[in-house]
């Protein structure tokens, strides 16, 4: 190893692609696990059964829109949401039933869409998340669940994927549309829960034998969300790169842009290349083994000012450079530029074209911000559709930072208790990509290190929660230049129902022929792989799990969680 691995050509996406990938890819199975047997397993009732669902369910404030068997191998993405028109194929026959539910006295409408195996079926039910401002509804993730024999089901929490900017916040008056806020932080996703669990029951004659939420992203947030506040609601929660901090989140991906407009020096990304290597290039040794990724960004001593002086294609790089990418590196503080820290950075190795982005035309280069965090100035804040985030003064920026912690407490899902979760026999899996280039690692790693401390320790921690970090792997394991992070899925199904805590996921790289040219093992936090010392460095079967890349742990950059009792 030893070298930089470039992407895959056309691999890099601008931010509005990345944006975009948010609400298309939203769950992350990471494998399709086979179907399981055991109670609730088995063919269903047939398709008169199907649809009869129409008039055998009687749910509370819910109306079944439809329910027909599909048996023809495909289906065809509805206008109006992600892929719309397009054919997801390869689908085994299965019962399509699709449910609104009411909110009276409000005017909100949410809309569930359930899949059920006619036949072959685990028993099991799988729903899935979403992703940016869209909860769905995600026929992309639904479809590998239902071809490894789940009952899936997702939900559009209340707006249509064209609100997908967070415009659904708005009402035409200027003023803040709380039901369907509600439904987005917290109601749709568990009443699309409680209404799949009833589908099931109706058309299997029995409940799931077990039930799981997968989710990356706004569906790793949800998984959170989930475990908090309907503690049993799932037996098994996978929660990917999640958005743990919403409210805090929001306005930290905006400080990268705020931070070029405020020095006026928007880098071309072609500079932001050059630090992102040099800091890989500095880091991915440790104890003189080339691992070929940062394996613990949180001890790299990357600094940006060593570039000064080197030539790009897109012009020398200079102190003024440096300083925005220091800022960057070191996030978000109040009284720009060093005050008190407010929220964490982008680690090192990082790509910066998700929230530090910048756009070059006839020489000229301009940012090209983040839209989930803009359009949270825009109609969550400020309540402004045409509000121009480059006016933001330091000031205000700290102002719209605790308006968003105390105004959208809903939102945020930091409340470390998962006692009742605990009690109720659930098992929680969270992963994240310490190259993730949306979500900032260290916030999803206080996360866990605040349930430790809420939840006895480390050890009985890891009996019902456990993190995994993936050196390398970007958000949700896209544009990742290590070995991707996959089977967490299955790791987590095997854990709830045979009781094996995942000792390691496997991350890989994929080769000639669907070999895998690279593989690594990725530990429970607050442990790394450690080389072995001898056998070949791209083989999994060449480290062990030990604590040697574990983070510094709590700093003074770390706070005491908001609100114990959670939003």
């Amino acid at each position: 190893m030893g070298r930089w691995r470039a992407r895959p050509r056309g691999r890099r996406r601008g931010v509005l692609a990345l944006a975009a990938a948010l609400v298309v890819a939203v769950a992350f199975t990471g494998d399709a696990t086979a179907a399981f047997s055991g109670p609730g397993a088995g063919p269903g009732a047939g398709p008169a059964s199907c649809a009869g669902l129409a008039s055998a369910l009687n749910l509370a404030d819910t109306t079944v829109t439809s329910a027909a068997a599909n048996s023809t191998g495909s289906f065809t993405i509805p206008a109006g949401q992600p892929g719309g028109g397009t054919p997801v194929t390869g689908l085994p026959p299965f019962c399509d039933v699709t449910l609104t539910e009411a909110n009276p006295p409000a005017s909100d409408r949410i809309h569930v869409e359930i899949w059920l195996p006619l036949a072959g079926g685990n028993g099991r039910l799988q729903a899935v998340g979403g992703g940016g401002y869209s909860c769905g509804i995600s026929y992309g993730a639904m479809a590998p669940a239902l071809e490894a024999g789940y009952t899936t089901a997702s939900t559009d929490c209340g707006h249509t994927p064209a609100q997908d900017d967070g415009s659904f916040a708005l009402n035409p008056n200027g003023s803040l549309n709380w039901p369907l806020i509600d439904d987005f932080a917290y109601r749709g996703i568990h009443q699309m829960t409680v209404d799949a669990k009833a589908v099931m029951t109706a058309y299997y004659g029995s409940a799931p034998a077990y039930s799981y939420f997968n989710g990356c992203s706004t569906g790793g947030r949800e998984g959170l969300m989930e475990a908090q506040r309907y503690p049993g609601d799932y037996n098994g929660i996978l929660s990917g790169s999640p958005a743990v901090s919403w409210d805090e989140l929001l306005i930290a991906q905006l400080w990268g842009e705020f931070a070029m407009e405020r020095l006026r020096d928007y880098l071309p990304q072609c500079k932001f290349t050059a630090f992102q290597l040099a800091a890989v290039q500095a880091c991915q040794t440790y104890h003189g083994v080339n691992y070929g990724e940062i394996m613990n960004p949180a001890g790299c001593a990357f600094n940006p000012y060593s570039l000064v002086g080197r030539f790009t294609p897109c012009g020398t790089i200079t102190r003024a450079d440096a300083r925005v990418v220091q800022l960057v590196l070191r996030g978000e503080t109040s009284g720009f530029p060093d005050g008190r820290s407010l929220w964490y950075g982008l680690e090192p190795g990082t790509d910066f074209a998700g929230l530090v982005n910048t756009a070059t035309a006839s020489g000229v280069t301009t940012p090209s911000p983040f839209p989930l965090a803009v359009d949270w100035l825009r109609y969550w804040l400020t309540r402004n559709p045409d509000f121009n985030w480059q006016t933001v003064t330091v000031r205000q920026l700290d102002q719209f930072f605790a308006q968003s912690t105390t105004e959208f407490a809903v939102m945020d899902t930091s409340n470390p208790d998962l006692t009742a979760f605990r009690e109720a026999g659930g098992k929680i899996l969270i992963w994240t990509g310490l190259a993730d280039q949306l979500i900032y690692p260290r916030g999803v790693e206080r996360y866990y290190d605040n349930v430790i401390g809420a939840g006895g320790g480390l050890a009985a921690t890891r009996t019902f929660a456990r993190l995994f970090l993936a050196p390398g792997n970007g958000h949700c394991g896209g544009d990742s230049y290590g070995p991707v992070a996959a089977g967490q899925f299955s790791a987590l199904a095997n854990w709830v129902e045979h009781g094996t805590a995942p000792a390691t996921l496997l991350a890989t790289t994929a080769g000639s022929a669907g070999t895998a040219a690279e593989s690594r093992p990725l530990c429970p936090y607050p442990d790394g792989a450690v080389y072995n010392g001898a056998g070949s460095i791209d083989s999994a079967a060449s480290f062990h799990c030990a604590p040697a890349f574990s983070g510094p742990g709590p700093t003074s950059q770390d706070r005491v969680p908001r609100r114990p009792g959670g939003g």
